[in-house]
């Protein structure tokens, strides 16, 4: 099944250089028997002739030819670099003695009223049961030289990820011990991170891309950010890009991709698999000295995975380049392309050396690694107390806790071995390794650009750039400017048909001034969406800046650039509709003063917003600081309240409201020079003379049928035309301030916080078995029930009875007027107490069948027969199944079962009893061995439930539900480690014996997960069906399908499903 989905997913990539590049990855870089070395030459020609020259010469250098060949090209690449005297370091890291710690308590309670009163108050029980900071990592050690690959192994919760962050400096948030040694080949960390901040790179396990950006768009900007200075003579910048980008994506099997948005959990792109390919690309692109890979395989089928694999350890041979990377699910072929392994248990390391000899060392300290489970599996279940096997006689002699897993681990003669390598890499030559840094840094800068800064572009060039790509985001992102200018359009409509008809009468003063007030606030109000907004795009911020692409500040300016044409459209809609349907003054001049002044105050307060975003850590605290500045806003801008009745306490605040100053200055334009016909007079006597009457309004002389504007304006609220130029230079005070602090802000304050994982409790609802989390032994006690839980022999869930089937569905969509097909001609069946897997490689379409089959699809046009026990669907159908999207989406401020009970509540008949309702929600937490943490809130996460924890929530919400037909579930295992992944799959299979109908899409089974499935749907890109049928006992019947059909055999240790 490798060859069949290999093929389909990289046509670029052949059998025979997949074969190349497995043995390549073996070898040191040696000179070989290649066209590279006499292509050389040609790259120092000029520009594309050369590598046009070359490609013809070999198709293996081209990326737009099917014959494209990564190590060929490689080896070219680097050889044209040393032919013109560039030299690429090897570096390495070494980390020793490596403690962190991070913020947080390991169980929480629930916020509330009361706690944020008592929080403050030194009262034992009130707060967290341990007080920060919690230990992560304790004396971890360890070194990767370049040319390497370090697997790090472990449980969800074990510290890999806070590993992988630490030793490439990713350390907001975290506490790394004064006694840890980090270097990298004598360069302390520090001096890394500052002056070669793009050498150290993470790649984290969330995919954070701006998604309105096509694939091509994106990875154009990231190849743009760190282009070099010459990339080849006569090659420009933006022509090195464009050719990167398409190596890239031929390596990573993107090219189908370039012109498809790259999308998210809500605008609809890539698909999972592929944004997942995406990020690789993006930080291969971004190149690095010493890179990690937190979990980079996660929703990648299995040969996408070992592709992924193949090319980081190609890069790393001849580029000489050090890796590190934590995977929860690994193969053997993948497992093999490593050096060297370390394995973490609650954050102790119990063994770092070659991946060669982690095997032997726990058969040898007494473990027994049951058959076809892989080396990975066995290595992360010895972490495991409900998972790990003694061999015969051993039970009582081997390690149990982590603690023991540690003493025995130092006392080793593996330890012994490794302390005396660290040795002799701590005496590496810093100066030498600095001075090999800093050149290849000053070839690759571009002119202009500060030595000792990290970036390969000069600011200029950074501002441009983004510029151009917040261009890019608003033009592509038509329907958010669309919607905005509509709600805007209607708002001004209303509010100005409230005002129509306003006669230059004083009976018209109150009416005149609220329409303009309105004009104002409505202005200032539209500016406050910028908090989601920069909320959404501070996390790629941070990320680019990790990379060294740009300073963040540079993103804002272009950001701020983008915004002012469309900004300018929004107030003309606006301004234009409400300023003369409400009867403002009909004059040039003064409509062009007041459309400068509302257009200025949208400005200002964008600027304002997106300083309050970029200064707070969370967007509820942003949009809390936003509420009271509206209310100030809206309260002290002299007409609500005018100045002469504020107090003298909170009067001051005018002062600090751009709003104040803007409502002046409409004010002030729309009344001066203006004389109003007087609506009433006193006394109300005809034929009245001289002085012996008086307009009934502020502002009247006796004696006058008129009154004036400016004296209106000036006895009612303290208004005078000659501050509007005054208020005006104001405004622009104002606007340059919050610019400034802007830009400081997102250029100095981080969002990131890292915490230890940690459950949220209701108060007075903490479990009595993490009351005692002081005794070590009770923590281990505390953790079995959530890991056996699954292991309940009684299901409480009732049997279904129909069969669903669909034959020949077609799925066609259009994009940009070309019909794509997604799926075509699929058939297969789900009948009750089945379990049913749909597999296939990464866009071949297995989430699109399942939401066509749930009727989950609204846009493109589908074509054939699906049916329930032989009848076409009714309009009932979707109620009557349960679908588990792969995205976790809950509230986080509910617990487990309150989320449960209004799942039931809102979904169930109204028939049904709310006590029956509730009785078959403590079913459902029994079933899904949910009773530890069924009071827990569902949180954040790293600060609520996990990621095991969330799946098993979001397949108990559809469960309660109490779906009559089917279970549709898209990748309930993505993310997770071997270990959970078979809980859920455990899982599964309870409920498919207990009559469960279901369809489950499923990414890197391993062998006994896969042979948990009775059925099994193969997909391959376009969405072809490969193969539809059972699996058989040991997956017989599958294997003998595909060697029959030109397969190569499965061997016995070998994982079927890859």
């Amino acid at each position: 099944m490798d060859d069949v989905s290999g093929e389909d997913l990289h046509p670029s990539i052949t059998p025979e250089n997949r074969r190349e590049l497995f043995d390549l990855a073996r070898i040191s870089s040696r000179p070989q028997a290649d066209p590279a070395p006499d292509l050389a030459n040609a790259a120092t020609r000029s520009s594309l002739d050369a590598l046009r020259d070359a490609h013809q010469h070999s198709k293996a250098l081209d990326p737009d030819s099917p014959e494209f060949d990564l190590p060929s090209w490689f080896r070219f690449v680097i050889s044209a670099a040393h032919s013109r005297g560039l030299r690429q370091p090897r570096t390495g890291v070494t980390f020793r003695n490596v403690d962190v710690h991070g913020s947080g308590s390991t169980v929480l309670f629930q916020d509330t009223v009361a706690s944020a009163v008592t929080a403050a108050l030194p009262i034992k029980g009130l707060g967290a049961l341990k007080k920060s900071p919690t230990p992560i990592l304790h004396n971890v050690n360890g070194g990767v030289d370049g040319g390497e690959l370090l697997l790090v192994l472990g449980r969800p919760g074990s510290g890999c990820s806070t590993l992988l962050k630490t030793l490439t400096g990713e350390t907001q948030g975290l506490e790394v011990g004064d006694k840890a040694l980090l270097s990298y080949k004598g360069v302390p960390q520090k001096t890394m991170a500052k002056q070669f901040q793009g050498d150290l790179l993470y790649n984290q396990e969330v995919d954070r891309h701006f998604p309105h950006l096509t694939v091509g768009q994106t990875l154009e900007m990231a190849a743009s950010y760190r282009a070099p200075s010459d990339p080849w003579n006569g090659m420009t910048r933006y022509e090195w890009a464009k050719y990167i980008t398409k190596v890239v994506m031929a390596v990573f099997g993107l090219s189908h991709t370039y012109n498809t948005k790259v999308g998210n959990d809500f605008i609809r792109g890539v698909s999972g698999g592929e944004r997942k390919r995406v990020s690789i690309a993006e930080m291969a692109i971004a190149g690095s000295q010493v890179a990690a890979w937190d979990n980079s395989t996660r929703g990648l089928d299995s040969a996408t995975a070992l592709e992924f694999v193949k090319a980081i350890k190609t890069y790393a041979t001849l580029g000489g380049t050090a890796h590190v990377a934590a995977l929860y699910q690994a193969s053997d072929s993948i497992y093999k392309l490593f050096d060297k392994v370390t394995v973490l248990y609650e954050g102790r390391q119990i063994f770092f050396g070659p991946t060669s000899r982690a095997h032997h060392y726990f058969e040898e300290m007494g473990w027994v690694c049951p058959p076809r489970q892989t080396t990975t599996d066995f290595l992360t279940a010895i972490t495991n107390p409900i998972e790990r096997r003694a061999r015969e006689g051993m039970a009582d002699k081997v390690p149990r806790t982590a603690q023991e897993f540690e003493r025995y681990w130092l006392d080793s003669v593996d330890f012994r071995a490794l302390s005396r390598q660290l040795d002799r890499d701590e005496a590496a030559n810093a100066a030498e390794t600095l001075a090999g840094l800093e050149e290849a840094k000053h070839q690759s800068q571009k002119k202009h650009t500060s030595p000792k800064s990290p970036y390969m572009i000069p600011i200029t060039t950074q501002i441009k750039l983004n510029t151009k790509r917040a261009y890019l985001r608003v033009w592509q992102d038509k329907a958010a400017t669309i919607t905005t200018c509509t709600a805007q359009a209607v708002q001004a409509l209303i509010i100005g048909s409230i005002f129509n008809g306003n006669k230059e009468a004083t009976q018209g003063f109150r009416a005149r001034m609220a329409a303009l007030l309105f004009s104002v606030i409505l202005n200032a109000l539209v500016a406050i969406a910028e908090i989601q907004s920069l909320y959404e795009q501070r996390p790629i911020v941070e990320k680019h800046k990790s990379y060294a692409f740009y300073r963040p500040f540079t993103e804002a300016v272009g950001g701020l650039v983008a915004d002012i044409p469309v900004k300018f459209f929004v107030a003309v809609v606006f301004n234009v509709t409400i300023y003369f349907l409400a009867n403002l003054r009909g004059e040039a001049a003064q409509f062009f003063v007041y459309f400068l002044v509302t257009y200025m105050l949208v400005m200002t307060m964008t600027t304002l917003f997106r300083f309050i975003a970029a200064s707070t850590k969370t967007i509820s605290q942003a949009l809390a600081i936003a509420g009271v500045i509206f209310l100030v806003i809206l309260t002290y801008n002299g007409f609500v309240i005018p100045v002469s009745n504020m107090t003298d306490w909170f009067k001051w605040l005018r002062w600090l409201n751009p709003a104040y100053y803007s409502f002046e200055m409409v004010v002030a334009n729309e009344f001066h020079g203006r004389n109003f016909t007087c609506s009433d007079v006193v006394p109300a006597y005809d034929n009245l003379q001289g002085t012996e009457f008086v307009c009934v309004s502020p502002g009247a002389v006796p004696g006058r049928w008129t009154v004036l504007g400016d004296d209106f304006i000036d006895s009612s609220y303290d208004y005078s035309y000659s501050h509007v130029w005054r208020n005006f230079g104001i405004m622009w005070v104002f606007l340059f301030f919050f610019l400034a602090c802007y830009f400081v802000a997102v250029e100095y304050i981080t969002g990131l916080n890292t915490k230890a994982e940690a459950l949220v409790f209701r108060r007075n609802h903490l479990p009595d078995d993490l009351k005692a989390a002081d005794d070590p032994e009770s923590q281990e006690k505390s953790l079995r029930p959530q890991l056996s839980a699954t292991h309940h022999d009684e299901s409480y869930i009732p049997p279904q009875t129909s069969t669903f089937t669909w034959r020949d569905v077609v799925y066609d969509i259009k994009i940009k007027q070309e019909k794509r097909r997604l799926l075509d001609h699929v058939s297969g069946w789900v009948k009750p107490g089945t379990l049913t897997a749909l597999m296939g490689a990464s866009g071949a379409g297995k989430t699109t069948l399942l939401d066509v089959l749930a009727q989950r699809v609204s846009v493109g046009v589908v074509t054939g027969s699906m049916l329930v026990d032989g009848k076409p669907l009714d309009p009932s159908f979707r109620r009557k199944t349960g679908y588990v999207q792969q995205q976790d989406l809950h509230l986080g401020t509910c617990t487990v079962r309150e989320s449960l009970r209004f799942s039931a509540l809102v979904r169930q008949p109204h028939s049904v009893p709310v006590e029956e309702k509730y009785a078959y929600v403590e079913n459902v937490i029994k079933t899904l061995g949910m009773e530890s943490f069924a009071e827990a809130v569902v949180g954040q996460p790293g600060e609520g439930l996990n990621v095991e924890q969330r799946k098993r929530l979001t397949i108990g919400v559809e469960l309660a539900a109490k779906p009559e037909l089917l279970l549709f579930l898209d990748e309930p295992t993505s993310g997770l480690d071997s270990q959970s992944s078979w809980d859920i799959g455990a899982l599964l299979r309870k409920l498919a014996d207990g009559g469960q109908a279901v369809l489950c899409t499923i990414h890197q089974p391993s062998a006994v997960l896969f042979e948990q499935f009775d059925r099994l749907l193969f997909l391959a890109p376009g969405g072809h069906t490969v193969y539809f049928g059972d699996i058989g006992h040991n997956s017989e019947a599958v294997l003998s399908y595909f060697e029959r059909n030109g397969a190569r055999q499965c061997e016995r240790k070998e994982n079927p499903a890859e």
